[in-house]
């Protein structure tokens, strides 16, 4: 796993469609459950008509999780669902990258901070999960 500014992100080097299955695998065993999915890629080829390799966000939620967060802090619905994003890089290695909970943390204040941990820890695993390591 390897972090940027804000994101968590892992490349794999297998093509897209199966890197995004074993992401839907990876975050049910984590306990998420994707409940949004928006395919970039055909989104903007029909409102734009440009061309992007395959992109897909999936908006994971663990509803423990964002329970104690919005028990701690109503307005960190805002930032809800966790969004993953599977990206093919080329024909043989994907990215998954996601949002890092610890800047929720950061935006929303000391009060969501274990729950912010617990994602963390959970996505981390998620990106291990998908590599193979």
């Amino acid at each position: 796993m390897s972090t940027s500014t804000y994101t968590l992100s892992a490349t794999i080097e297998a093509p897209f469609a199966p890197t995004l299955a074993r992401v839907r695998e990876a975050l049910a065993d984590a306990g998420f459950g994707v409940i949004t999915e928006i395919d970039m890629s055909a989104t903007l080829k029909a409102k734009l008509d440009v061309d992007l390799p395959p992109q897909v966000v999936l908006g994971a939620c663990r509803p423990a999780l964002a329970h104690q967060a919005l028990l701690a802090d109503p307005s960190v619905a805002a930032l809800l669902p966790c969004n993953v994003v599977v990206r093919s890089l080329d024909d043989a290695t994907t990215l998954v990258e996601t949002f890092d909970p610890a800047f929720l943390a950061d935006l929303a204040g000391e009060a969501v901070r274990e729950v912010a941990a617990d994602a963390r820890e959970r996505l981390g695993t998620v990106l291990a999960l998908v590599a193979g390591r």
